[in-house]
């Protein structure tokens, strides 16, 4: 006999090789016909499964939102069976779940069609609706060879070769179709329900190396019911509106080009943008009492070598060698670089903290594929810096930091932020102890802090543990911005050292900071946010000065310099077209306030004023209305501080 102890802590005897069926049913009928997987000491199985030991035990049912998983996966499955019975020949690779769906790779002659998609969920509807039961069986590796070399599925042979000795093989049928899988399923296919959609075609290389074949991805979304897939589909096409991509045309902010893959071309109006998050981000630094200094972009590789990166990053690092046959990386992080800088003269623990900060340009090699966008790119500016201090200094210092940063992000929109803590990665530098005591550090600072956190295993950095920032924006999608970690490794690597109390020389604890992380990227993620529609403080042109008629162009002129008088940025459109064509331009390229200007205003020395996406107009005399607008546009940390000054 075994002992299973349920959710609500009471404990059952059962005979060894009961499944997960046997236990449903053990509790009532109704649950047994809701259940679509079983929780063992935390970890989902099939049903089916036999339990030969005494565990913890949880039914899973359809609604649970620990089944969305399996009703993604399951769909996957169908959707690969629905391809091979509509295209016969195509071979397929592998098909996991991922963020809000799922996806299959496949390897066909024909290239697939976006109008093949509603064919291929018919087929899928079809599958569904013959609930063929999900089976697993553990087959040898000869017998997997043998059979997927039979049926021409090239790719799942090298997926069993690759299998561990001592690994189950493991294969799940649904009626006459299987897949190499590690499971676990729902019982049906029915289970699977009719809440999903086929979203999009991509390319994507075998194993995700370019010098192998490339292949055919579908991606596809799945729910537990209608209604959540009919919010996902209305999120997408909010995104789709909100694109930094497309905007960024629009508003003539930037553009990529082929000749410099990964890099921004920002134009005038995107650098503009690009410099008041810098000029926000250095204000609040300096009061933090952070000093801003600058990194060299390039530096030999021997030091790259002494920190860790080479073996640990080297493959994402861009080199170069000299005539003098010396190896030169550009820069991923600018952390060895501040240590340099600190190592540089001589430190008493009297003078720690001492807090670096920079906006480093670092180059990380992306593949090409997994370019986004300013999402994710190969050149980008970090709001980076790193804490020199004492081991008793890591609370106080890292409470600091977190205040710091949820300021930030509420002064720019975002309330919803959650914190993940990452411990020790599989790839890293330094004992054991020294990770133990990192981690500790950490832990007890967010705490300290007040701040409820979730655990993410082995995703620290190769030399500390850290703290992620992730951002949920307006329309519900989750950002990873900013990081911190402690770090008792670095430092030490590269011979960094304080004169103590006691006169002997001990190693500081590198604290690394970044607070909008990649500047590129939370550009990007503004502009998704505000859907280009940006606070007044924010907006690259603040004012657009528009003129009915050629009369009015002097008086424009005008307005436009007491703008700039006033420290508005402003611009002047004297073209001569209507203007409800200058409005409608103005307001794609998601200029806030429209100044226009007519005869009449010109005379009586007034403007009539447009707000993006409002159709109302207001007229005002021209210096009232540059002062409404002047305490409209002051920064949020500014404004604080007028406050402050005021009382």
């Amino acid at each position: 006999m075994i002992s299973l102890t349920f959710p609500d802590g009471n404990a059952r005897e059962f005979k060894s090789g009961v499944t997960g069926v046997d236990v449903a049913e053990s509790i009532s009928k109704s649950l047994a016909k809701k259940a679509v997987a079983m929780k063992l000491d935390g970890e989902l199985k099939d049903l089916a499964d036999p339990i030969d030991k005494d565990s913890s035990i949880e039914i899973v049912t359809r609604d649970d939102p620990a089944a969305l998983e399996l009703i993604r996966h399951d769909a996957a499955h169908v959707m690969a069976e629905a391809v091979q019975e509509l295209y016969p020949g195509t071979q397929v690779t592998i098909g996991p779940v991922i963020d809000n769906g799922f996806y299959y790779d496949f390897d066909r002659e024909e290239p697939f069609h976006p109008d093949e998609l509603p064919v291929i969920e018919k087929k899928m509807r079809e599958i569904i609706a013959r609930g063929a039961p999900f089976k697993k069986e553990v087959w040898d590796r000869k017998k997997a060879e043998e059979t997927f070399r039979d049926m021409g599925e090239d790719y799942k042979v090298e997926l069993v070769d690759a299998i561990p000795d001592g690994d189950q093989i493991r294969i799940y049928s649904q009626g006459d179709w299987f897949d190499l899988c590690r499971g676990p399923h729902m019982p049906t296919t029915a289970k699977v329900g009719n809440a999903f959609k086929l979203l999009s075609i991509a390319g994507a290389y075998w194993r995700g190396d370019s010098n192998n074949p490339m292949l055919q991805r579908i991606y596809g979304t799945a729910w537990a019911s209608e209604k959540e897939l009919k919010a996902y589909l209305t999120m997408l096409e909010e995104a789709e509106k909100r694109d930094h991509r497309r905007l960024g045309r629009e508003m003539d902010l930037y553009h990529f080009q082929e000749e410099a893959p990964g890099s921004v071309f920002w134009h005038a109006k995107g650098w503009t943008l690009f410099q008041e998050l810098i000029n926000y981000m250095r204000r609040r630094q300096n009061d933090a009492g952070y000093v801003e200094v600058n990194s060299p972009d390039m530096l030999d590789k021997v030091l790259w070598e002494q920190s860790g990166h080479w073996e640990k990053f080297g493959e994402n690092m861009f080199t170069t060698v000299t005539p003098d046959e010396r190896v030169y990386c550009c820069k991923p992080m600018n952390c060895p670089g501040h240590v340099q800088i600190f190592k540089n003269g001589l430190k008493s623990y009297r003078e720690l903290p001492v807090k670096i900060a920079e906006f480093g340009k670092v180059h990380r090699y992306e593949p090409s594929g997994a370019l986004h966008g300013l999402l994710r790119v190969r050149h980008f500016t970090q709001d980076d810096a790193h804490i020199f201090c004492t081991r008793e200094q890591i609370t106080e210092e890292c409470v600091k930091v977190n205040d710091l940063i949820l300021s930030i992000y509420r002064d720019f929109g975002f309330e919803d932020v959650v914190i993940k803590f990452s411990d020790r990665p599989p790839k890293r530098v330094g004992s054991d102890e020294v990770w133990d005591e990192s981690e500790e550090a950490l832990k007890k600072a967010v705490e300290a802090a007040g701040m409820e956190y979730e655990f993410n295993p082995g995703e620290g950095a190769f030399y500390g543990p850290k703290l992620e920032y992730v951002l949920r924006d307006a329309i519900g999608r989750d950002w990873q911005c900013g990081t911190l970690q402690v770090d008792l490794n670095l430092p030490e690597r590269l011979g960094a050292f304080y004169i103590g109390q006691d006169g002997e020389k001990h190693v500081p604890v590198m604290l690394h900071r970044a607070m909008f992380g990649s500047l590129e990227r939370f550009t990007g993620i503004l502009i998704e946010q505000h859907a280009g529609h940006f606070p007044l403080w924010l907006a690259p042109i603040q004012v657009m000065v528009a003129t009915i008629v050629s009369d009015a162009d002097d008086y424009a002129g005008e307005v436009l310099e007491a703008l700039k008088r006033a420290g508005l940025r402003g611009d002047v459109d004297l073209r001569n077209e209507k203007i409800n064509y200058k409005v409608r331009e103005h307001s794609v390229t998601k200029i806030p306030v429209l100044f226009v200007c007519g005869k009449r205003e010109a005379e009586e020395r007034t403007v009539s004023i447009r707000r993006l996406g409002s159709k109302d107009q207001t007229v005002l005399p021209l210096d009232e209305a540059i002062a409404a607008l002047v305490g409209e546009a002051v920064a949020p940390d500014l404004k604080r501080l007028e406050t402050a000054k005021a009382a």
